[in-house]
């Protein structure tokens, strides 16, 4: 982390040179996919600025509960180009109806995201339809179908602490994070919904992808926290209090993730090379921005955001033993750094140092998670260079056939942009050691061993990197024959390839393209899938519960919707316990 290197002869520009993007032999392996963490243009942090910047106006038009906390609410959403419902229903769960798979049939609550206003009518016909949740049908006024169960642990701590007028122990809230915890959210035209078409073009306020899912666990987390004080204030009116607020803002909303969302990112390449693309061009410009050097502000700033991932990664609790040791590393690297930055300030400033030397130091000398934490928070500092690219998440997926294309240029392309896929041996018995499938019983897909687990013959195709070499052997082969001939000609031949190629070929034109994995391997490991994709969405705090799926929590830190009219600084990421009023404090 030498600080004695003089930057002149650079750019003065800080975003007028070409882009230094890292390699996608870089950035698309596994392991450093799965070491990705929320960024500004993660689609909560995008979804919370935007509600903040235009000052959407969320208030209760029915809040109809029992003493009890069961019944109907619905929420009216004023945003900037539009007016929506988020209609609620609370039930009452007996404890062996309980269940957290997507095999349930009962929920404590029940949500719909609707366009427009609710009506008596249709309040009805969601009343009879969401709480069936995929056994019911609804219309192309929703956008939204979700479920949420109460923790545990934490929700009815919290309702008995306030009932008896004390606001609950911010170490235990710490512990879980959350006071409801979200099961599925639908949405993309599934069970009569609203398609992405519908809500992309005629409803601008959710026309980013994901927005309108996200949008709805935000409302689940709002809803959560009002409904832990109704219940308090109805059990006990003369002793109860509310929440604290900086408590609330501590709340997020609880996820678990397994297997289910790790096909996403096989079946949709080119929005999951958009959504890198623009996080790597964020990381780019982040360090051209510092090329000249850094001044005084903005290492201070970055000495902060250090110290509180340090406190953030200390504060995770997980029974997870690797998880464990993996963020103990990562601090122990982080407090290195958070050293060197407290001892060598002045001259880090005076020499000019920059932020891709720092970078280039992490991935000689540090692990790949704190290489990505590094990255994260470079990104946070410069969301004037930063915050645009959140308009360029989306993208057309269409994958299309070249046909004229000769087989000579196929195969090079093959052996240009897919030579880490050549380069693994599937003869061996490990390389196919693994298989996809999906369960009839769970209605999730599921990881099976090749010679142990039946149903090898029904696997979903998301080995690409096998595919590919079949492929290419079957291109190879054919042009020995036929060398002069193009991909129409191979297709009529091989019309089974016909995906395959196409897939190549549009792929072989992104930036970053599929993620170079084996994923069949015996020893693959489908988390860093998951983790990779929910950084993009924006939660925060792993959990892994095995290789197969992880808790994790969503908006935890994020800003409550009276916090809307408020300035507002966009820096909840890496949440850490809020340090409450010493009036607060000695209540307990």
């Amino acid at each position: 982390m030498r600080s004695d290197h003089n930057s002149a002869g650079k750019n003065s520009h800080p975003i007028s040179a070409a882009l230094p993007l890292r390699p996608a032999s870089q950035v698309m392996q596994l392991d450093r996919l799965g070491s990705f963490h929320q960024s500004r243009l993660s689609f909560m942090r995008t979804l919370v600025r935007r509600m903040v910047q235009e000052n959407w106006q969320i208030n209760s038009t029915v809040f109809d509960l029992d003493t009890e906390g069961y019944g109907t609410v619905v929420y009216e959403v004023k945003a900037k180009y539009g007016t929506y419902s988020y209609v609620l229903f609370s039930h009452y769960l007996a404890p062996e109806n309980r269940n957290d798979r997507v095999i349930a049939d009962q929920w404590d609550l029940t949500m719909a995201l609707c366009e427009g206003t609710v009506d008596t009518e249709q309040l009805a016909f969601l009343r009879n339809n969401v709480p069936k949740q995929e056994a019911g049908r609804v219309d192309s006024r929703v956008f939204v179908l979700s479920r949420g169960n109460r923790s545990g642990r934490t929700f009815e701590y919290v309702v008995d602490e306030l009932a008896q007028g004390r606001q609950p122990d911010v170490d235990v809230i710490a512990e879980v994070g959350y006071l409801y915890r979200t099961t599925a959210a639908y949405g993309s035209g599934k069970l009569g919904m609203a398609d992405w078409e519908k809500v992309r073009t005629k409803h601008r306020d959710f026309a980013r992808p994901f927005a309108a899912e996200m949008f709805t666990c935000f409302m689940l987390r709002h809803f959560s926290l009002q409904h832990a004080d109704y219940i308090a204030a109805q059990r006990a009116p003369k002793t109860a209090v509310q929440l604290d607020d900086d408590i609330k803002r501590y709340f997020g909303i609880g996820n678990s993730t397994g297997l289910g969302m790790a096909p996403f990112l096989i079946n949709h390449p080119l929005l999951i090379n958009q959504w890198i693309e623009q996080r790597e061009t964020a990381l780019a410009r982040a360090k051209v921005a510092g090329a000249d050097g850094i001044d005084s502000v903005i290492l201070e700033r970055f000495q902060i955001a250090t110290d509180r991932v340090i406190q953030h990664l200390g504060e995770i609790m997980t029974g997870d033993v690797q998880q464990n040791i993996s963020n103990a590393m990562v601090r122990q690297e982080l407090q290195e750094l958070s050293q060197w930055l407290l001892d060598e300030g002045a001259s880090i400033v005076s020499s000019r140092y920059n932020w891709a030397e720092l970078a280039h130091y992490a991935e000689q000398s540090w692990r790949v998670e704190t290489q990505e934490v590094i990255n994260t928070m470079l990104i946070e500092l410069y969301p004037e260079l930063v915050d645009e690219l959140e308009e360029l998440m989306a993208v057309d997926e269409d994958q299309h056939l070249i046909p004229h294309m000769s087989l000579w240029e196929l195969r090079g392309l093959i052996e240009d942009k897919y030579d880490w896929a050549l380069a693994i041996d599937f003869s061996q018995p490990d390389a196919q050691g693994s298989f996809w499938y999906r369960s009839q019983e769970k209605m999730e897909p599921r990881l099976g061993q090749t010679h142990i687990d039946m149903g090898v013959e029904k696997q979903m195709p998301l080995a690409i990197g096998r595919m590919v070499r079949e492929c290419y052997n079957e291109v190879c082969a054919y042009m020995v024959e036929f060398p002069q001939q193009d991909v129409a000609h191979f297709i009529l031949q091989q019309p089974n390839l016909s995906g395959a190629i196409s897939r190549i070929q549009t792929m072989a034109q992104s930036h970053y393209g599929d993620i170079r994995e084996n994923l069949v391997h015996s020893d693959v490991l489908p988390i860093h899938l998951l983790r990779c994709k929910l950084s993009f969405f924006g939660v925060s705090k792993f959990d892994p519960r095995s290789r197969l799926w992880v808790r994790n929590t969503m908006f935890q830190g994020a800003p409550l919707i009276s916090d809307f009219d408020k300035p507002f600084m966009d820096d909840w990421q890496f949440p850490i316990k809020p340090v409450l009023s010493k009036s607060i404090d000695s209540d307990r």
